[in-house]
């Protein structure tokens, strides 16, 4: 035997294995089953009903209630209604239930949480904030740096279209590359900074991409320059050159020769 499926998304009942390969049910009780238990709730089931929709007679239809009623399947109760009549109620089970256990509805198991739902997830961790954009040591600036820097940021959109500033970034940016220039940075050193190894998706935001690097990109601080030396001053005393910042005696004539006053 050979299965051909075809997925089923509507008009579809799901049936328990263990009735439709029951060893003790005979087919008609089987097949029987498998169609009440495909009927809506409401649906009439009683024998002459079922006896008007199926070939076969009362007596085979009534022996396969039976049946299903034996193993648990079913289960068939007479009740009498205001009007004086007597009527059945028939319950279905998709699993059997034991003749003896009563015919109550095994309730639905409770449902079990989704993964996100047992744990409430941990608030996430705010965002550290930006570090601040570098800026020049002096506190006037100077203007041939300030029109490097201008004219730098405002031509950066020659290496790479999308790098055209709008006037605002350019004098909120230009602050951080005079800090470059004030460090020893030539405007080349600048210009090959910001505009090397670009992203090839669209840049949304060129001027925050150009203010993050010239923030952690940022070159050190030249040392400081080294002090100049004393200038060359004539000995009083013994008229040798000696460093001194102001004019007077080497240190061989204040240590050995003592001043001569002249009267």
């Amino acid at each position: 035997m050979t299965h051909v499926n075809v997925r089923l998304t509507t008009r579809y009942t799901v049936v328990d294995n263990r009735l439709l390969q029951h060893r003790e049910l005979s087919l008609t009780a089987i097949g029987l089953a498998g169609h009440i238990q495909s009927l809506p709730t409401g649906a009439r089931v009683d024998i002459k009903s079922l006896t008007g929709r199926f070939p076969e007679g009362e007596v085979r239809i009534a022996a396969a209630l039976r049946e299903l009623e034996t193993h648990g399947y079913l289960s068939r109760t007479r009740e009498r209604l205001p009007n004086g009549r007597v009527v059945s109620r028939t319950v279905s089970y998709n699993r059997p239930t034991g003749a003896e256990e009563g015919r109550e509805v095994t309730p639905p198991p409770p449902p079990v949480p989704r993964p996100d739902q047992r744990h409430p997830p941990a608030p996430a961790a705010p965002r550290p904030p930006k570090p601040p954009l570098p800026e020049p040591t002096r506190s006037t600036p100077d203007p041939q740096h300030t029109a490097a820097t201008t004219l730098l940021l405002s031509r950066l959109h020659h290496d790479d279209p999308r790098l055209l500033l709008p006037e605002r970034e350019v004098r909120r940016l230009a602050p951080a590359v005079d800090a470059w220039l004030e460090r020893g940075a030539s405007p080349e050193a600048v210009r090959r900074t910001l505009t090397s190894c670009l992203p090839a998706e669209p840049l949304h935001h060129p001027a925050g991409l150009l203010a993050h690097r010239l923030t952690e990109y940022l070159p050190p601080p030249p040392p400081p320059a080294p002090p100049r030396p004393l200038p060359f001053q004539d000995c009083d005393g013994c008229d040798r050159p000696f460093r001194a910042a102001e004019p007077g005696r080497c240190r061989d004539c204040r240590t050995h020769r003592p001043l001569q006053r002249t009267a």
